[in-house]
């Protein structure tokens, strides 16, 4: 009985799986943004060769700080006369370093109609 119940279990599952439509892709911004991967290849290096730490610091936010809870956008929030943002408050101090990278000059260079902004 118990091993049916594990069965039905199984083959609804699978039923569900093929079922699924994946949407991720390497080549997601391919159409709509060709020069995205190779704008930030490049800030990338730019960063990592200007501060060494950079390269280190980028991984731990996306792979410490990002994936166990997500990241929501209040990191991005800069301080206001009335608001500490995330970036400086005391839990953060010195360790988002990788958020200067990502500031840096937002508005300098536009790649297909301002769809993608890099330094």
């Amino acid at each position: 009985m118990a091993h049916s119940k594990i069965l039905y279990g199984l083959c609804y599952s699978m039923l569900l799986l093929g079922l699924v439509h994946a949407q991720l892709s390497t080549n997601f911004y391919a159409a709509t943004c060709p020069n995205a991967l190779s704008a930030i290849r490049t800030a990338v290096l730019k960063a990592v060769s200007k501060e060494h730490r950079m390269g280190a610091s980028l991984l731990r936010l996306h792979f410490h700080d990002c994936f166990v809870n997500g990241c929501d956008a209040s990191v991005l929030l800069d301080d206001t006369s009335s608001f500490t943002g995330e970036k400086t408050a005391g839990p953060n101090a010195n360790s988002l370093i990788e958020w200067t990278f990502m500031d840096c000059s937002v508005g300098e260079k536009r790649f297909d109609h301002g769809k993608f902004r890099c330094c």
